[in-house]
């Protein structure tokens, strides 16, 4: 049977449901109504086009609406908003060129995203130096902006992923940049320590980097912070986040949920018949089950395409997602999957953790990066809970063989038995996923017990020794206070220096060879913990320690 379907907001999730209901059938009349001018575009490509990397305007529109139509038979009906739904009707009422109109639905798909969270901050409506960026519109203001004004400073609130782009884009373009951001660290949905090497990519390249910090007022080019200093800003980039858009669908009387985002069942059917929901403004399941934002392309494409999926009568199901992601910040690349631990802590969930040091390819061919990779497992079971890493090559192939994993409801235990393609060029013959395995079944087989970095100066206050097994020469260039050296390779024939009654922390630069002395120092009868990430980790995150 012929049917009707109407599809409010374009990009990622309406777009791919529409062309997914097309290739579906031939017959239904699909209709997509997009309030802004561009049904089809790359946001994530935005920051991109500012700093220079992306040279044509063009490139970011990844369809026209003529293309679509040729190609798919849609009817995309752009610049007009869906202003009210009248569910019992089946109708919907379309705001476009000053003319209000309605309209007829079988089934209604909402996909209208998220919108910037634009905080109350005093002085932000009369500032004319202050943009958000989440659409083509906003890049042409800023773009234009640039053009006319040639600002020389810039100043980004907010250090998510936006931020740090445009933090990096800005700066690419020659303008002095500011960081301001209200949370402890850049990067919030990661962790202290792995956030520490973006810190520090950033100060690299002279990014002006400031947290725990808010913004309390605007005025002109000045920013007053809640800290009384005040920051001189040509150009004002808001970046503090997205919220759902969820108006329509509030006054539709549809159920929400979390942040005011739709709840969706497992058909992405809302609390009202035959209209649906997909994408940033959604609620989902993150793999505990527990309710989640999750404002990311990848996601929305697939929720897209499930949708029109469950309307056609396919065995699909929602799954939730996981929030798998990464961002660039100039030489470096960050990116995480599943639950970090701040997040886990906050649930009260039980959890182990292990870094581990790696080279993204076999360390004696030349060109090897390291990656720093933090692996988040329940101790109990395996379940692998969360990951993240950091490194300048090679971290996207990691984290994205961990998301696989976690939807493949792998534990720790698999990740050793997963083969990799291997010659000198590529990877390792132990690949860091591999070592991150064994690292973890180490500690869940009892082979192992560590100390994470923030516990450190608390377990030596209860009279534990720190055991530095690191060369002399690697000591030059920092060690610990009041630590006992032995290099590794000397340890066996030392061991009448240590005492069976002293509790010791082992530590060395990465966490491997400390590894290795614990193993020789719990068979020789001694108490010892291994510092996990060792010298390398502790050094990026604190200095409290440190001589």
């Amino acid at each position: 049977m012929k049917k009707k379907i109407v599809i409010i907001g374009g990009v990622a999730g309406g777009m791919s449901a529409a062309t997914r209901l097309r290739r579906l059938n031939e017959k239904d009349d699909i209709i997509i109504f997009e309030k802004g001018p561009y049904v089809s575009f790359a946001n994530c490509g935005l920051p991109y086009y500012i700093g220079g990397d992306i040279k044509e305007r063009d490139s970011l529109i990844v369809q026209s609406s003529a293309a679509l139509k040729k190609r798919f038979n849609l009817d995309i009906r752009e610049n007009s908003e869906v202003i009210e739904i009248n569910s019992e009707d089946k109708t919907v009422y379309v705001k476009s060129e000053g003319e209000i109109y309605t309209e007829s639905y079988d089934k209604l798909i909402l996909s209208p995203g998220a919108k910037p969270f634009i905080p109350p901050i005093s002085g932000l409506e009369t500032t004319n130096n202050i943009f958000t960026l989440r659409n083509i519109p906003d890049v042409d203001k800023i773009v234009e902006y640039i053009d006319d004004f040639e600002p020389k400073t810039a100043t980004i609130i907010g250090a998510g992923f936006i931020g740090l782009e445009m933090a990096e884009n800005l700066a690419n373009r020659g303008l002095s940049v500011t960081l301001v951001e209200k949370a402890p660290h850049v990067l919030p949905t990661i962790d202290t320590e792995m956030a520490a090497f973006v810190n520090e990519e950033l100060i690299k390249h002279k990014i002006n980097v400031i947290t725990n910090v808010a913004a309390v007022k605007f005025h002109n080019d000045t920013i007053l912070l809640e800290t009384d200093e005040t920051l001189q800003s040509d150009l004002t980039i808001l970046s503090v986040g997205v919220q759902p858009e969820t108006t329509l669908a509030k006054n539709t009387g549809i159920n929400l949920g979390l942040r005011d985002a739709i709840l969706v069942d497992e058909d992405y059917e809302t609390s009202i018949e035959d209209i649906y929901a997909v994408g940033d403004a959604i609620v989902v399941k993150n793999q505990l089950g527990k309710d989640a934002l999750i404002s990311l392309a990848s996601p929305a494409n697939r929720q897209g395409r499930q949708v029109a999926d469950v309307i056609n009568g396919l065995p699909v199901k929602n799954k939730g997602a996981i929030g798998t992601a990464i961002v660039r910040v100039f030489e470096l690349q960050i990116a995480s999957t599943g639950l970090s631990e701040h997040q886990l802590n906050l649930l009260g969930v039980k959890h182990e953790i292990v870094h581990i040091t790696s080279n993204n390819h076999a360390g004696y061919y030349p060109g090897g990066t390291s990656i720093t990779l933090k692996l988040i497992f329940n101790p109990e079971t395996g379940e692998i809970l969360g990951a993240q890493a950091v490194g300048k090559e090679g971290v996207d192939k990691r984290i994205d063989i961990l998301s696989t994993a976690i939807k493949a409801n792998f534990t720790v235990f698999d990740l050793p038995e997963l083969e990799f393609t291997y010659a000198p060029p590529f990877g390792s013959a132990k690949d860091p996923v591999n070592m991150a395995g064994y690292a973890a079944t180490n500690l869940i087989l009892g082979q192992s017990q560590n100390v994470q970095w923030h516990e450190l100066e608390k377990e030596l206050s209860k009279g534990k020794v720190l055991l530095d097994v690191r060369n002399d020469s690697e000591l030059e260039k920092g060690k610990f206070k009041n630590s006992k050296n032995i290099p590794l390779d000397e340890l066996r024939t030392r061991l009448d220096e240590l005492n069976k009654d002293t509790e010791y922390i082992v530590s060395c630069q990465s966490g491997l060879r400390s590894y290795n002395a614990e193993r020789i120092l719990k068979q020789n009868g001694f108490k010892v913990k291994n510092l996990d990430g060792a010298f390398g980790l502790y050094s990026k995150v604190s200095n409290k320690l440190l001589d």
